[in-house]
């Protein structure tokens, strides 16, 4: 990444301070992608492929108004973090948010600092942790309205789990395996292509507020404010577009070549 592409990818997030690799910028940088690039999986269900070269991830979340998923998001944090010599690994992580675990299909970032690994990940949708995590087993972490821990599991290695009405959830579990470009290739294709994947089978749009999250299900936006949450349907294509730049800010979205069947879903 060169200093051009730097200073547009800093302009695009609002970032504004010092870029030393510590870990202030740490949680700056995640702090300002997170909120102003969203998770957003239109690309999928409209039947095209998800891109991994970096320069086209670039181009189409920074200089395209787009969001992506977690092997888009992330891997652009990577390649920022990196530019900033940061020392950064990516670890593919199996979901655990139904019964089924899934394959290794969730990408993440790993930065060490000082021996201390922290997980930093921008792509989980609407349980994205809203700030780097220290990977540190059976301790709560609070990250806001959020709560966090990370615990040892027999099968799996590490389980991230998450705090919801006093119930301890299961997220995502890295067993922190080498990963190289073919396990990425081969996670990304079977999860943007595969029709057991629920990115294949349904809309999902999430942008992070000051107030929680706004999310897009299909054709049900939920919205979030500061003394209430909202549920309201979208009936229309037009509306679907509106809503998009409204609330999500992607103002130059693929067309919706068939995005009529989701917009009669949950209804």
């Amino acid at each position: 990444m060169n200093k051009e592409m730097l200073s547009a990818y800093l302009e695009k997030i609002g970032f504004q301070g010092n870029t030393s690799p510590d870990l202030t910028t740490l949680f700056a940088l995640h702090q300002s992608q997170h909120s102003s690039i969203p998770f957003e999986n239109l690309d999928i269900v409209n039947g095209r492929t998800v891109e991994l070269d970096e320069d086209k991830i670039f181009n189409k979340l920074v200089y395209s108004n787009r969001g992506g998923y977690c092997f888009e998001l992330n891997s652009l944090m990577n390649r920022v973090l990196k530019t900033l010599q940061f020392n950064v690994e990516k670890k593919l992580g199996r979901v655990h948010l139904t019964e089924n675990p899934s394959g290794r299909g969730h990408l993440v970032n790993i930065v060490t600092f000082n021996e201390q690994q922290w997980l930093v990940d921008t792509g989980f949708g609407s349980n994205t942790p809203r700030a780097p995590l220290p990977i540190k087993f059976n301790q709560v972490l609070k990250v806001e309205e959020q709560t966090f821990r990370f615990i040892e599991d027999a099968f799996f290695g590490m389980m991230l789990q998450c705090k919801v009405q006093e119930q301890w959830i299961n997220q995502y579990s890295l067993d922190m395996s080498y990963v190289c470009d073919g396990d990425i290739e081969y996670a990304n294709h079977y999860a943007s292509t595969h029709s057991n994947s629920r990115f294949t089978t349904q809309v999902v749009a999430v942008a992070r507020t000051e107030h929680g999250n706004n999310i897009l299900l299909n054709n049900r936006l939920k919205l979030t404010h500061a003394d209430a949450v909202t549920e309201t349907f979208i009936n229309d294509v037009a509306s679907f577009h509106q809503i998009l730049k409204q609330h999500f800010g992607i103002d130059n979205p693929v067309q919706l070549e068939k995005f009529e069947q989701y917009l009669i879903i949950d209804k």
